[in-house]
């Protein structure tokens, strides 16, 4: 259960990094490996579905609405399941071998259909692991530290998402920009996360189980629905970062500074999500998301309005937003939701914020398409705005408390 280390864990010396035990440690590892598989591959998809396989933008939004879809609405169904068997580490380990397979199956794509069933594989993998793996790091954390693990946590996944594109930019100058044959290396790291689950312990803090009678949705304490709704409202104005990276390309950026931007912003990602954890431990998480979300509203009005010299200053922003919510908004789930009940409620929550991402992929593929490349970051922009000053009323309305252990089931 929360806050109890597996027995022989011992935790990383040093204050920075109390807290921080060897399964953590390990799971960051295996993160790292998946994420720089990934991300040697998504910042060339959507220059792979445009330019290699000839597709249009709404496509794109159509593979990329849909692939992350897959992987929220999956989270759904696995956090719930996680819970009722009471295991976390079957389907950590499943998640991480089909995401696997979905790349391979995304390097042999002849056409954008089969590169949507790819990129779908690849996701329900993500969709599979991401809430049962978060779980396991909320078991294995402290109460005290929930923020500073999730945080360094994201810290690892995130360098991933640096040493990606690099590598895929090394790679394309050195296979004169053959797309497929890069997605096909990346292949190779996405086999090492699953070799790397091997030194996960296998002593894990005793898990909760919910299968006599099941859980209602009337279980998870109304802040937590509170904050599922104002988070809904930020999702539906975020759209894919394909988005981003075809609007960079749009804006004059070659593709060497395309993926070079992107580098940026998971640098600036990657240095503030402990930072940020750490922080949320000693204020309210909400406010952290606040700050975040009001610079997501930023950088996507300025991407709507900005210039190509914008580019750079604005990806280092958006990689600020990320460092600041992403570990934060699960640590926060985390408080609102009882401890039986974690991994359902970390994936109802992904994943009908997952929802609210497909529409605003395929939305802003449509806006794109018929109105003009700076209308999806306009609608971005005003979603942003709205749901910062929603989650700011929740939190003055004390709605992102979490409820006493006593009255954890009680509905807030």
């Amino acid at each position: 259960m929360r806050g109890e280390a597996s027995p022989g864990v011992t935790q990383a010396p040093g204050t920075r990094l109390a807290g921080i035990t060897r399964p953590i440690v390990v799971l960051g590892i295996v993160s790292f490996l998946a994420d720089l598989s990934g991300e040697m591959v998504y910042p060339v998809i959507p220059l792979f579905v445009t330019g290699t396989l000839g597709a249009p933008a709404l496509a794109l939004g159509i593979v990329e609405g849909v692939a992350e879809g897959t992987a929220n609405l999956t989270k759904m169904a696995s956090g719930r399941w996680s819970d009722r068997s009471g295991q976390r580490r079957p389907f950590v380990v499943g998640g991480y071998s089909l995401a696997t397979l979905g790349k391979a199956l995304l390097a042999v794509a002849a056409a954008w259909p089969m590169a949507l069933a790819g990129r779908a594989l690849d996701r329900f993998g993500k969709g599979l692991r991401t809430a049962p793996r978060d779980a396991m790091l909320a078991d294995f954390a402290q109460p005290a530290h929930v923020g500073r693990v999730f945080g360094f946590h994201r810290t690892l996944d995130t360098l991933g998402a640096v040493g990606g594109p690099l590598l895929a930019l090394a790679l394309l100058a050195l296979l004169d920009d053959r797309l497929r044959l890069v997605i096909a290396i990346a292949v190779v790291p996405g086999v090492l996360s699953v070799v790397a689950l091997r030194w996960l312990p296998r002593d894990a803090p005793a898990v909760p189980s919910t299968k006599t009678g099941g859980w209602r949705f009337g279980d998870l304490p109304g802040r937590f629905y509170l904050l599922l709704a104002v988070t809904v409202l930020f999702m539906f104005g975020n759209s894919s970062d394909a988005f981003l990276i075809l609007r960079a390309e749009d804006l004059g950026l070659t593709t060497t500074m395309v993926v070079l931007a992107y580098v940026a912003f998971n640098t600036v990602y990657a240095a503030l999500s402990l930072p940020a954890g750490i922080i949320s431990d000693r204020v309210p998480r909400a406010w952290v998301m606040v700050v975040g979300w009001s610079a997501f509203a930023a950088v996507y009005s300025g991407f709507a309005f900005a210039g190509g010299e914008a580019v750079w200053p604005l990806f280092i922003v958006y990689g600020a937003y990320m460092g600041m919510t992403d570990g934060v908004s699960k640590a926060l789930v985390v408080d609102l939701a009882p401890g039986p009940l974690r991994t359902s409620a970390l994936g109802l929550f992904q994943g009908v914020a997952g929802l609210a991402a497909l529409s605003s992929s395929v939305l802003a593929g449509l806006l794109w398409d018929q109105v003009g490349p700076q209308a999806p970051f306009v609608l971005g922009a005003v979603c942003a705005g709205a749901a910062a000053v929603g989650l700011t009323v929740l939190t003055l309305g004390g709605a992102t408390r979490p409820p006493s252990p006593a009255g954890a089931l009680a509905g807030g």
